[in-house]
């Protein structure tokens, strides 16, 4: 427990670090570096580490992605007085290059893969390929919206939504974790994940709704229709990121892996920590970009 909790203090610190450069290179280029050892473990995981052509183009496509989505248009920071919903709304739209190149890096790297695939097919199983081109696509399209988010807000509020959006997944699992503690009677999926339990499921949707609803309310101003969206914003991720941790769980009782890896002591690999965050930051990013203009409009209305 005690090296636990020290390697997760060092995650917590490294995290803030990057948070503060969030507007340089430096964010870009820690998910990148994320990405890059996340899709190591994957790989190895399925002994495709020592596949040189499909290790490098799976790779080449994830570390890349964070570099394209940051190229997204940033807006000048408003003043509230002055604020336009419709026309800050317009000028956080994708760069429609961003796409293209995204798309085409993704293509490269598949053709590669599946050429790979053809002159080895006597060594390389279909199951193998299809999880690499699956992970190619999950992992860096996933973690890239932590750039997204940043990049398509003005500065400090895309810091404050990249925040919550991580938050969404490990205030979850806290949350579940004391729940269970205290309360846990009933399994969750006692074949996959033998300490999760309904109980404390159900406390990790609830602590996150609250923790989102009092988080929104205190950055953006005090609404009832801003707490009950941001409440379900967080149950949703909750939710999503139970279902993220358990899918990542299964695939590591049926390949027979404890941890992805050891690069966090306690924890594991970057996978076991991020496993959540990879179902939460799509769907929160989703959320987020829907109720965009009811949340933003309280905010100018401030």
């Amino acid at each position: 427990m005690r090296t636990r909790i020290i390697s997760g203090a060092v995650g917590v610190v490294i995290l803030a670090a990057v948070l503060v450069f969030d507007t340089t290179i430096v964010l870009p280029v820690a998910v990148a570096v994320i990405i890059a050892v996340m899709l190591f473990e994957l790989l190895r995981a399925v002994e495709l580490e020592k596949c040189k052509p499909i290790f490098v183009a799976v790779e080449f496509c994830g570390i890349t992605m964070p570099y394209i989505y940051s190229k997204f248009y940033r807006t000048s920071f408003f003043d509230k007085a002055d604020y336009d919903v419709a026309e800050l709304l317009l000028n956080t739209g994708i760069n429609a290059g961003t796409t293209v190149y995204a798309f085409s890096v993704t293509l490269i790297a598949a053709f590669i893969v599946f050429v790979t695939w053809l002159k080895m097919h006597r060594t390389i199983r279909y199951e193998q390929v299809f999880f690499a081109l699956a992970v190619m696509i999950l992992v860096p399209q996933s973690m890239s919206t932590i750039v997204r988010i940043d990049r398509m807000f003005p500065a400090g509020m895309g810091r404050f939504f990249l925040i919550m959006a991580l938050c969404g997944a490990w205030i979850a699992d806290t949350g579940a974790y004391f729940t269970g503690v205290a309360l846990g009677k009933h399994k969750l999926c006692p074949e996959i994940s033998p300490k999760k339990t309904i109980e404390g499921f159900v406390g990790g949707i609830l602590t996150t709704g609250i923790v989102y609803a009092a988080a929104f309310s205190i950055y953006l101003g005090f609404s009832l229709k801003i707490m009950l969206i941001t409440f379900i914003m967080g149950a949703v991720c909750a939710v999503v990121g139970t279902v993220g941790d358990l899918s990542a769980s299964m695939v590591k009782r049926q390949i027979g892996f404890k941890d992805y890896g050891r690069i966090m002591p306690g924890h594991g690999g970057l996978m076991d920590r991020f496993d959540s965050v990879l179902f939460v930051l799509p769907a929160f990013y989703a959320l987020l970009v829907n109720f965009f203009g009811v949340i933003l409009m309280n905010y100018s209305m401030q």
